[in-house]
This record gives C-alpha cells, structure tokens and sequence, in this order.
C-alpha cells in the first residue's frame, strides 16, 4: 500500500495518512489531493509519502482511507514553501493544514457542502409533523436543495432532526462540491468561422444557401441576415483573434443575435484566460522617478547590504535608520543589485495603507516585475497575482504580513520594513509573526533579511546587541533636514485652567492656526476611535457594557451606535439608562470622531478628515483619502496609529498627539514600548520637506520615560532604560514566553480546565516557569470567559512540547485553548 501524507485545513490537527488508488501516481510535495475527512470532503496538500508504507497489517489498512483525487500533476506550493508552513506549525503549535492554508491563494480549496432536498414523502407528511421536524420540512418544502449551514430553526437539534428525517425517508441529504481546481478569470470570445469569412467578404446579400449549419440535420439555412447580424460579422472581420462578447453587446450586438450567427455555422465560441491586474489603472500613471543622490550615510549602508546578499548566505541586519532617513531608498538600489544576480525579493510592509505606494515605486524601478499580494485586493485579483509569482513573471513581490509565503523562486533579499509593527503578528491561528517567519525563510534561502525601523523592536535590536543579527545605523535624515521640535503639554495643568472636558491645548490650538495661516497641513493622532468611550448614568452609577465581553461599549455618533470593538455587538444610542430610566446618560471619553468634531468647530475654514476604521471600510477607501491628502485637499487630517506608519507628506509641518499615554495604562508588558515607538514614529512625520517640523505631545505623565525618550526621539536611551525592565521582570526578549489562555462559558470552568493544565505541566522537572493560571485581562470576550497561564522558559521548543503533552491529556480542553507563542500582547 503506498501512503500519503496530508494537511488538511483543520484547526490543532497534524498531518493524516492517506492511501493512493493502484492507478493513480505518487504526488509531489506541495500538490493539491483530494480527501475524505469524517463526512466531508476537502482538499488537503501533500506533504510527503508517509512512513511504513510496505508494513502495513491488515486491520490499520482497513482504516486507511483513500485519497479521492489528485489535483494537480506537479507541485501547487513550491517545496520550500511547504517546508516553511510546517515549521511554522511547529514553532507556534498549531495544526500543518492551518499553516499550509496560511500560504494557500484564494479559491485554492474544494470541499463539500451538506445540502438537503425534500422528497415526494416528505412533501405529503408536512402537515403530519410537529416541532422542529415541521420546521425543517418546511424551509426545504420550496423544492430547491438547501445548504444545511443555512436552515436557521428555532432552538438546536437541526442535525439531529435531518438525520431522522433521512432515515424516514423524508429528507435526502447530498455534499455537492464547491469550488475548482483553477480559479482563473475566463471571457468568451467570439470569432469568424470560415464560413464566416466567406459571408463577412461578400459585398451582396447571398442569393443562395450557405452550406448546413451544425445540428440542422443537413438542412441549409436561408441567409436572410439582419442589419445587427450583418454589423457584428463585419466586426469580426476586422479581429482575426475574435472579440469578447461584453464588447459586442457595448456594439448592440446581444446574445440572440450571437446565438442566431452560431446557429448559421459563421461564427464560434471560445473562452480565453484574463488575468486581473491591481496595477492596471495606476500603471498607466507611472512615471519615472527622478534620480536621488545617496547621502554618505546611505551609500555606506548600501555598500555593506550589497556585499552581504552577494555572499548568498543568510545574514539577518537590522537597519536602524531615523525616520526621514531614506530606508526605502535604499531598499530600492539593494533590490536592483541582487535581482541583476538572479534572485527574488520579498517586501513586507506591515499596513494595506502602505502598499500602493511602496509597490508603485518598486513598479516603476523594475516594470511588470513586480507583484503586490495582500488582503485589501480582491480574491481574483490575490489568486491572478499569486500566479504570476508562482510562475516566474516576478522579481519582486510587496505585501503585507501573508507575503512571507509568497510562491518566489530563489529569493535572495527579504525586507521587512517596519519591523517593529505589532501588525506583523497574526491574531488567530497560525499566530504567527510575519518578520519571524520571514527570517527562518531567509535561513532557508540563504538570503540577507533586512529589518528596517526607526523604532526596532526590543527582540531585533537586542539580538543585534548580541551578535546574532548585523546592525546598520543611519543617524541623519536625507538633505540633513532636522528632525521635528517636540513639546510635551502636561494636561494636568490644562485641565486646571480650563476644565476637565479639554481635548485640544491651547498650544496645539495656537500651533494649527499658525500652519493652517500659511497653507501648511498637519496630522492629530488619537489611538482610539469612535466619539465617546463609554455612557455613564449620573442618576445609578451603571454603565453601557458589552453583555459578551468585559468592555464598555464605544460611541459612535455618525453611526448613532453603541459597538463593541472585540465582538461588533451594537445597541442604538439609548436616551435612557436602561437599568434605572433615568434620562441623565452621559458619555464619557473621546475618539478620534469627537477630535474631528472638535476641529471642525474649532477651525470652519480648514479641511478635515478622518483615517480610522470606520472611514475606510470601503475598498479603496484610504487609499483615496492619503491621496487627496498628498495632494493638498486636505488641511488637516486626523486618525489613529495607522498614519504613523511610514507615511511621505512633506507639507506636513505639525503633528499633534492626543491622549500620548492612552496606551499605558495596559496590563502589558509592552506598553511602554508601544508607546515609544508610536510618538517616535508619528513624530517622524512632520518636517519631511523644506519647512522645519514640530510635533505637540499631550500627556498626563510627561516624566514616564518612554514619553521622555520618545519627545528626544532617543532610541538608545529608551532601549537601556527598557531592557533593564525587562531583564528584571524576565521578560522577553531575555526569555521565551508563551501566553496560553483557555476559554469556557462559565468562568469557573475555564479555571478548572486552567488549573489541570497548569498541574500537569508542574508535575515534570521542566526548565521552565509557570504563571498562573488567573484570570486574563480581557475576562470575557465574545461570550466566553478567559483564563491563562504563562511559561516562562530559554528553551522555546522545550515548552511548546511540554504544552502539546498536556494538551493531548486533556483533549476536550484543547478545543478550547489558544497557545501564543512570543505574545506581543499578552491581553
């Protein structure tokens, strides 16, 4: 018996053993097979032949199911992508189908779909039938198969009443496939036969028959072409390569007149493959950029990068450059030089919002070689790029974090710019971090990976204090351009003076009528949308709270909603305290929409508007809005942390920074760190072009270190201060961490599931700590109660084996657990 080995995309489950049909030949790593899995059929990925193929006994091979079919005849994910998916399953304990999934395109999958269809039986004993049988009777009694997912019954038990209903003979349940092995974008073309010619060339109307069309029985038709048959055949006599249909129905030419023409044998359908381009409007705007003049610093850094990739050996190199310094510049010339060696690059960006940009100037450098794949494209458009990667049009690929598995041939330099962003991390499973990742693909490879920040990350930076990574500096920014002024307004002092409701200072009021006065833009960070943080009732005390998560619900006033950011739970506004009716609901806190409200009144003669979450659900919605703010429409623009991130606007000359420390307050020992790396960053955007820039601070706590280092944009400084924290409090990056936090519905249940776990681990002599278990911070979150546990442990592998035994004792809790390896927050 031959065997297979298999990734299904499963949650926690590891490879499974197929057999293959005696006719069927071995697959290679990284094809697509079709496979059973319990009463569903998926497609998993092969991952290898399985071990024991020749000593089977009889009784396992009984169990063994077959694989249904193969989908592809050589390898759909290239072999190192597939390697690196399982080593991501490894390293942060989750199931191979999950990782390998992770890497997968768009419309990848094939997998069936429970439908049910009334029978004629079940048609007559409708009206004998009580309960949920009824119930489910009825929503089929239509005739149409119906998916079992949809049939929304009152109560539970549906699965349980089809499964009778079946069994009666009522109901016949079916798994239709969905889904196909290509997902490419096809058009039907229409082209002349050589009848059609014939006809097309003629000055006269025949007087005489054309020859049989086919299915006529042989029968010639009569020729009596009308006015719009005879205008399409003149069309197509002018595209020896055929026209598609939609443009001959632009023409008035529709499907009867088509249909009338194939039926008369002068014309034929064909369907031809068009891939989607999310470069084909800006493409047409590309202009080459003008040269840049490398400053000392940058040619120095360039230099070594450049003797690095061309050593073809991996080489990890922190690039620590100010902000303004010229990263991607730089980025730009190391990508010339190792594609003129042959190899690929990889740029990961860690927002949608930076993509456009960064993609375009690499567009512009090197062509149609270049790829883009994040998930702000639409799926045609992800799976037509994926191609074109996979097979050998790129040279360059620029996505976001779910790049790093992109299908490139032989890369040879991997960029991960920004590394510092939380944004690189995944929050469900695979948790994966992408700039992690993207390391191990660099070792793999052996590439030089690049992590570029003005703010690294404690864990880059420190590896680069240790000699594990290479550390590149660039202290200056390009054309020696200052950095920006920074002022810290303690709003201790402006609450004093004039009250507690105050968003905006005085300075910064002052600051923004002085650069709006000469045509100067400026930016206003807050990192928390909506309008109000909470509704309190002044005549009970209670609060407006999410009733699945231990949250207050955030206003949103444009919306006239209450929502929840965790689980989107929303409530119209209420006018009255639901708990006591009181008609005295205050609410409390502000967001960015109460800043832009705020603004507006302030300044009617300025345009404002507003970057978060809820102003750029839309497809192409940011994108937009940066542009119009790139191009001077717009005076002032506020949002949160995304307009902190790598952002050009060289007319911006003011940054102000609402609520600096709205993020300290958090039960993570990382807050300090974000909060550095924010107010850096931001601050970085102003004084990019000629005009010196200032930045505006508002605090309540000016003498926190991270907001005094930030205001000296210090890295150093910070890094000694923090790491000293952190070695203290044995914290990563000076230790490995795992957050393991299990869920339950009650929460005394999720702390007795919490406490086995915990026993468990603490029974063996392992090198590890563990914390806990406790409730987390967010307590209950989409109506589940949380509680987790720590390990604490140099040995990474150590502790995820020793999690993974304890788990598979208790595998009724291990459907309820999430494992996170290297946090990067722990709530």
């Amino acid at each position: 018996m031959r065997l297979v080995s298999v990734a299904v995309p499963v949650p926690m489950l590891g490879p499974l053993t197929y057999a293959l049909p005696e006719d069927v030949a071995v697959p290679p790593v990284g094809a697509r097979v079709l496979v059973p899995l319990g009463t569903r059929m998926m497609t998993g990925c092969v991952l290898g032949t399985a071990n024991g193929a020749g000593g089977q006994d009889s009784a396992r091979s009984t169990q063994i199911k077959e694989v249904v079919d193969v989908l592809d005849d050589r390898p759909f994910l290239p072999d190192d992508v597939v390697a690196l998916a399982v080593w991501v399953a490894d390293y942060y304990a989750c199931g191979v189908g999950e990782a390998v999934a992770a890497a997968m395109p768009p419309r990848a999958w094939i997998e069936s779909e429970r439908h049910a269809h009334i029978t004629e039986a079940g048609r007559v004993r409708i009206s004998g039938e009580r309960g949920l049988r009824r119930t489910v009777l009825e929503k089929l009694q239509a005739g149409a198969p119906v998916r079992v997912s949809s049939i929304d019954a009152a109560g539970r038990g549906v699965h349980a009443a089809l499964v009778t209903l079946e069994r009666d003979g009522l109901v016949s349940l079916t798994q239709p496939l969905k889904g196909q092995a290509s997902a490419y974008h096809t058009v039907r073309i229409v082209t002349l036969t050589a009848q059609g010619h014939d006809i097309a060339g003629s000055d006269d109307e025949p007087s005489t028959p054309a020859g049989p069309a086919p299915g006529s029985g042989g029968k010639a038709p009569s020729l009596k072409l009308g006015e719009r048959q005879r205008a399409a055949l003149d069309l197509l006599q002018g595209a020896p390569d055929g026209i598609e249909a939609s443009e001959l129905r632009r023409e008035g030419i529709g499907a009867q007149t088509l249909a009338r023409l194939a039926g008369l044998g002068l014309i034929a359908f064909s369907r031809k493959r068009v891939e989607r381009d999310p470069f084909e409007v800006a493409a047409a705007c590309v202009v080459p950029a003008p040269a840049v003049v490398l400053t000392g610093e940058q040619s120095r850094a360039l230099a070594g990068l450049t003797t690095l990739a061309e050593a073809r050996t991996f080489q990890p190199v922190v690039l620590h450059g100010v902000t303004g310094s010229g990263k991607t510049e730089i980025y730009l010339r190391l990508a010339e030089r190792v594609r003129a060696m042959g190899r690929g690059v990889l740029l990961l960006v860690p927002e949608i919002a930076l993509t456009p940009a960064v993609a375009m100037t690499f567009r512009r450098a090197f062509g149609d070689r270049v790829a883009i794949q994040h998930s702000g494209l639409s799926d045609g458009e992800r799976h037509d790029e994926w191609q074109r990667i996979r097979r050998g049009d790129v040279d360059v690929v620029v996505g976001t974090r779910s790049a790093v598995f992109a299908p490139l041939g032989t890369p040879g330099l991997i960029i991960v710019d920004e590394e510092h962003d939380g944004s690189y991390k995944q929050e469900e499973s695979p948790r994966y971090n992408g700039r992690d990742v993207a390391v191990m693909r660099a070792r793999h490879a052996g590439a030089l990976v690049v992590l570029g920040s003005a703010t690294p990350s404690l864990e880059s930076y420190y590896n680069a204090q240790n000699g594990r990574y290479a550390l590149s500096t660039l202290e200056k920014r390009v054309l020696d351009r200052p950095l920006a002024d920074v002022r810290v307004v303690d709003m201790r002092e402006e609450y004093a003076a004039a009250g507690p409701d105050v968003i905006l200072s005085s300075v910064l009021c002052e600051s923004l009528t002085a650069r709006l006065a000469v045509g100067e833009q400026a930016i206003v960070l807050l990192n928390r949308r909506g309008f109000a943080t909470s509704v309190v009732c002044r005549q009970c005390g209670s609060t407006l709270e999410c009733p699945n998560c231990s949250l207050f619900l955030t206003v949103h006033r444009a919306a006239r909603r209450a929502r929840c950011h965790y689980c989107n739970y929303a409530i119209p506004v209420p006018r009255a305290c639901v708990k006591c009716s009181g008609e005295y609901l205050e609410q409390v806190g502000f967001g960015t929409e109460r800043v832009e409200q705020e603004i507006r009144a302030r300044f009617p003669e300025a345009t404002v508007d507003r970057v978060d979450r809820d102003t750029i659900r839309r497809r192409g919605a940011i994108a937009g809005l940066l542009g119009r703010f790139s191009a001077g429409e717009l005076d002032i623009l506020v949002g949160t942390q995304m307009l902190a991130k790598g952002h050009d606007f060289p007319n911006v000359t003011l940054v102000g920074v609402i609520s600096a420390d709205v993020g300290l307050g958090l039960a993570d020992f990382r807050a300090g760190e974000r909060t550095f790396q924010l107010l850096t960053q931001v601050a970085g955007r102003a004084g990019r072009g000629q005009v010196r820039g200032e930045a505006i601070v508002q605090t309540l706590f000016p003498d926190h270190y991270s907001i005094r280092h930030a205001c000296r944009q210090d890295y150093l400084a910070f890094y000694r201060e923090e790491i000293k924290f952190r070695q203290a409090m044995r914290y990563p990056p000076t230790i490995g961490l795992i957050n393991a936090v299990v869920r339950s519905r009650t929460f005394d249940a999720a702390m007795q599931d919490a406490s086995e776990l915990v026993r468990i681990l603490r029974s063996g002599k392992q090198a590890f700590r563990v914390l806990g278990p406790a409730p987390a911070p967010l307590s209950r979150l989409k109506g589940e109660h949380r509680v987790q546990f720590f390990l604490k442990g140099a040995n990474r592998g150590v502790m995820r084996r020793a999690l993974q035994a304890a788990l598979a004792a208790r595998p009724e809790t291990a459907r309820r657990i999430t494992v996170d390896v290297d946090p990067v927050t722990v709530l």
